[in-house]
């Protein structure tokens, strides 16, 4: 079996908080993840120590099969990664041309390949037609949009998405899904973390459960649904089953 990603006893403190804690987490190269979990859980926070953007406090990470300990190693494999993080990022004063020529270059992408997949992005996410816009001006679901655009432009082999549907409006969204699909039935990897329990369970072929940092369940799609609803196992794994809804005082018959 080949692994997308894999870790061992990842771990990452601020300060006296332990927002990732001793995650064992593998997923195989091909799959659709899906990595939930309540607000605070170590979502975002495991994504960024997969992408280089966090240092962990201890524990071993390999991706695509490169152990990221290794500097130069590091250093490749992210040139086969797409990432689209909780904070877009974007350089607000390029148009969303410039934007994804640049992030071309920093791929070493060749000049007309960047060219022609700006192209067929731009169009595809129906972005072609604000072009002399700076991102400064796009709203929250066309920033969305282009910060997609420019994880898909180097063709990598695993995506990492953050929360991708936030703030994205009913057509867009199916654009985006009919696209990731195409993209995992190509053979790569996308890891997703969103709190849309109905996107992931259309979506995703496995799913992570994280909660306080820690993994308590790692399980495939046809499992949960041979058991039931994916929103009954999150309930269950992170809340023990017991979810009472709290009544406002002035509401109450």
């Amino acid at each position: 079996m080949t692994w997308a990603i894999e870790t061992s006893g990842l771990t990452r403190h601020f300060g006296t908080v332990h927002a990732v804690d001793g995650l064992d987490l593998r997923v195989e190269a091909g799959k659709f993840y899906g990595f939930l979990g309540p607000n605070g859980a170590g979502k975002s926070t495991t994504i960024k120590m997969l992408t280089g953007l966090l240092a962990p406090t201890s524990g071993a990470m390999r991706l695509l099969g490169i152990d990221l300990a290794d500097a130069g190693q590091a250093r490749a494999v992210k040139q086969r990664i797409g990432v689209v993080p909780e904070n877009l990022a974007l350089f607000d004063n390029l148009t969303a041309r410039e934007y994804l020529t640049f992030i071309g270059r920093m791929y070493l992408l060749p000049p007309d390949t960047v060219r022609a997949r700006c192209q067929e992005l731009l169009t595809m996410m129906d972005l072609a037609g604000e072009e002399t816009k700076l991102t400064l001006e796009y709203s929250h679901g066309m920033k969305k949009k282009l910060a997609l655009a420019a994880a898909l432009l180097p063709d990598p082999d695993l995506l990492f998405l953050d929360e991708p549907f936030e703030g994205v409006d009913a057509v867009a969204s199916r654009m985006l899904r009919d696209t990731l699909k195409s993209f995992v039935k190509r053979g790569a990897t996308v890891f997703l973390t969103s709190h849309v329990l109905d996107i992931v369970e259309k979506l995703c072929t496995d799913v992570g459960i994280i909660a306080q940092g820690r993994l308590v369940q790692q399980v495939s799609m046809a499992e949960i649904r041979a058991a039931g609803s994916l929103e009954e196992c999150f309930l269950k794994a992170v809340g023990n089953g017991q979810v009472e809804a709290q009544k406002l005082s002035w509401l109450e018959d």
